[in-house]
């Protein structure tokens, strides 16, 4: 078997196959014996047919299978061997593939067009800075936090009529129309010159208000009309609120058994220890979200900072005759840009892997699985009391009923992307600098796209 490169430019290729009869006859000829000994056909005893028979019956489909095995398993070695950086899969020249006579033939020859990136460089240095933003943890959310779990954990009655405090529970639809869905409103929440419209009421009252007068932000339209935040940014009207019951929340105490049902018995033990717990709670959210929110920049920091010169050509003729059908030229036009982006960001990730030598193995995996087991049981303590058995458990969850092993894939692909994450930001320039949630928000906003 002869391979061979033809290069066309620093992106596309043609690998092209020739094959003679010696490459592929021995395993031709194996095929048929074996197929002699098992073939059941009629006037002939199993293991006992000649074959003659045999390749004039399954001949050609012998021959084209182990052809097919010997190109597939070729062009995979070629490509290891020569370290060739594809993207996609190799793709078959088939209208020469369809001259081919199978019946005459002795000899073969296949192209198939390949697309390569070109070796590229990863700049991580001081240089190249990033904003961490850091959100204040205010007095204001810690009393909004702690008002919101005194009410979680407090004890509920329902009023015949509402008040300012009070929620009300029903179904909304916009002003004629028959389409409802179910909705909550918080009376707190409804801007202060509308809130006489839902004070005093009760089951089966009706509702009119207009929802931009109701409500300052997206998030509590969102809640009252049961849309999410993006669908809310463009709700507007006059709605209707069918009331179907009222809620009263009287706030739990600042007791030691709210202490305890918060945070876990005996965590903490007064009112300034339990202030305290809430005000780390809250920041240790606050940096999940902000790194949340950097790693997401610092993805198209890269993808910007990084000249990948990649075969778009191929990769639309890749995409059109790999989707079945699904896409098409108007979906590349529209999409094309965020497929190529996503794929040179996993270019760049594997790029790094490699300059760094980052590895995750199988017990990094099941360390990690049985922490995200735990955190859904009980706590970490859960790890130690069931000891060995926790191996156990986390190998059955990591790989799943269906034993696809979906869950470990998660996992490592969740730790790798976290290693991957950390060895740029110990290479470049990250500044923090503290900002309001306000302000954060607002940031997520602009780069929620």
């Amino acid at each position: 078997m002869n391979i061979t490169l033809d290069k066309q430019s620093t992106t596309d290729g043609l690998i092209k196959i020739k094959l003679s009869e010696s490459d592929y006859q021995p395993k031709v000829e194996e095929k048929v014996k074996d197929y002699a000994k098992k073939a059941q056909i009629k006037g002939f005893r199993q293991g006992k047919v000649p074959a003659g028979v045999i390749r004039k019956m399954y001949g050609k489909s012998i021959l084209t299978e182990e052809v097919n095995h010997l190109i597939s398993h070729g062009i995979s070695d070629y490509i290891k061997e020569n370290k060739i950086s594809v993207l996609g899969d190799p793709l078959p020249n088939e209208e020469k593939a369809r001259l081919i006579d199978w019946d005459i033939q002795k000899d073969f020859e296949f192209e198939f067009q390949i697309g390569m990136v070109e070796d590229f460089k990863i700049n991580l240095t001081p240089q190249l800075s990033i904003t961490r933003l850091l959100i204040e943890v205010d007095q204001k959310v810690i009393d909004e936090t702690l008002s919101d779990i005194r009410g979680r954990y407090g004890k509920t009655e329902y009023p015949e009529l509402s008040s300012t405090n009070d929620s009300l529970y029903g179904d909304i639809s916009l002003a004629g129309s028959a389409d409802t869905k179910g909705s909550f409103i918080n009376i707190s929440k409804v801007n202060s010159t509308e809130q006489s419209r839902f004070i005093g009421k009760k089951a089966e009252d009706l509702i009119e208000f207009d929802v931009r007068k109701a409500f300052s932000s997206n998030e509590e339209i969102a809640r009252a009309l049961n849309l999410n935040e993006e669908e809310a940014k463009n709700a507007s009207g006059v709605y209707t609120f069918k009331v179907t019951s009222v809620s009263s929340v009287t706030p739990a105490e600042l007791n030691q058994e709210l202490f305890d049902k918060v945070f876990g018995p005996g965590t903490v033990s007064d009112e300034e220890a339990f202030m305290k717990k809430i005000s780390e709670t809250i920041a240790d959210n606050y940096e999940r979200e902000s790194n949340h929110l950097l790693e997401h920049e610092l993805q198209h920091l890269l993808v910007d900072h990084t000249p990948v010169v990649m075969p778009d050509t191929f990769l639309k003729t890749w995409l059109k005759a790999t989707s079945q059908g699904q896409v098409n030229d108007d979906v590349l036009e529209k999409e094309f840009h965020l497929y190529k982006e996503s794929l040179k960001w996993d270019l760049i990730k594997n790029r790094i892997a490699e300059d760094f030598s980052l590895k995750v193995e199988s017990d990094d995996v099941r360390e990690k699985a049985k922490h995200v087991i735990a955190e859904q049981f009980g706590g970490q303590a859960i790890i130690e009391q069931l000891g060995d058995k926790m191996n156990e458990i986390a190998n059955n969850w990591l790989s799943g009923k269906d034993g696809k092993g979906e869950n470990f894939m998660r996992i490592y692909n969740q730790l790798r992307q976290d290693k991957i994450m950390l060895a740029v930001k110990e290479k470049i320039s990250v500044v923090d600098k503290q900002v309001s949630l306000e302000e954060f928000k607002n940031n997520v906003a602009k780069h929620n796209h």
